[in-house]
């Protein structure tokens, strides 16, 4: 047996094999859904510079862990607060979470209520004004509601009782209705009527009332305001491209993004 061959066929043997290779296989990124539209922009971004595919799934933080436990294959998850990652690093097999981006809550109301950042929670007590809020322990944005309803406790005694009792849980829930194809969840929730003030991220606030121009974005009054620190983990047997992925959420260009969205720097 010849132990070489002819440059000729040693190169059509490597351009072969060339086009025998297999493309890349995809990253599974799970994310908060309040994440869809700057990890839609950011990962594009990031394939086109480093031709790794990215596949990203959104949903409930809370939600997204439950499928990663029950075995789904993310390979980073990106979380709404540093507790869900948390919970999955330690039961092992994925790494501590990094905070990348903060968040905070604001108020959409609909163009009827009279509110302001100063009159907020009186406005939150009336008997006639319905609280939207997302499902605690499913979605930090609903846990973040409830930490907002302890605050207020502290400013007005019996406020927690109130808004416990009245908030209605509309989103993030396993069985949460879906918006319609096109539609954003909280504009149209608000187009609905489903609620007369909703308690989300400010970046859902604002993204809602671009959809729906009608719509009130309040701010939260310092002394009920609920920071919101989003974590991101990597599972402990993911490919360099994972912690490269991770890398690119963390750079200039990529918080650049961020910060046009309405969100704040870790």
């Amino acid at each position: 047996m010849h132990r070489w061959m002819p440059t000729a066929l040693v190169a059509g043997a490597m351009l072969a094999m060339a086009g025998c290779a297999s493309p890349p296989v995809a990253l599974q990124v799970y994310a908060a859904g309040s994440l869809r539209e700057v990890f839609t922009e950011v990962g594009a971004a990031h394939q086109a510079r480093t031709g790794q595919p990215v596949e990203l799934s959104f949903g409930a933080s809370g939600l997204l862990r439950e499928r990663i436990e029950h075995g789904a294959p993310a390979q980073v998850f990106a979380s709404a607060d540093t507790q869900h990652p948390a919970r999955l690093a330690a039961r092992g097999g994925w790494q501590a979470p990094v905070v990348f981006v903060r968040n905070g809550l604001c108020a959409l109301a609909g163009e009827q209520v009279q509110v302001a950042s100063t009159t907020l929670l009186a406005t939150l007590l009336r008997p006639d004004i319905r609280v939207g809020t997302s499902t605690p322990l499913a979605d930090p944005s609903g846990d973040y509601a409830w930490e907002l309803f302890r605050r207020a406790e502290a400013v007005q005694p019996g406020a927690f009782a109130v808004l416990d009792a009245k908030a209605l849980q509309l989103t993030g829930g396993a069985h949460s209705p879906k918006p319609p194809a096109g539609r954003g969840t909280y504009a149209w929730i608000m187009d609905q009527g489903q609620a007369d003030v909703f308690l989300t991220y400010c970046t859902n606030a604002i993204a809602s009332q671009r959809e729906l121009p009608r719509l009130q974005v309040v701010q939260v009054p310092p002394e009920l305001q609920v920071g919101a620190a989003y974590g991101v983990s990597v599972r402990a047997d993911a490919p360099p491209a994972a912690h490269a992925f991770v890398q690119t959420l963390r750079s200039e260009p990529a918080q650049a993004v961020f910060r046009r969205m309405g969100f704040a720097a870790p």
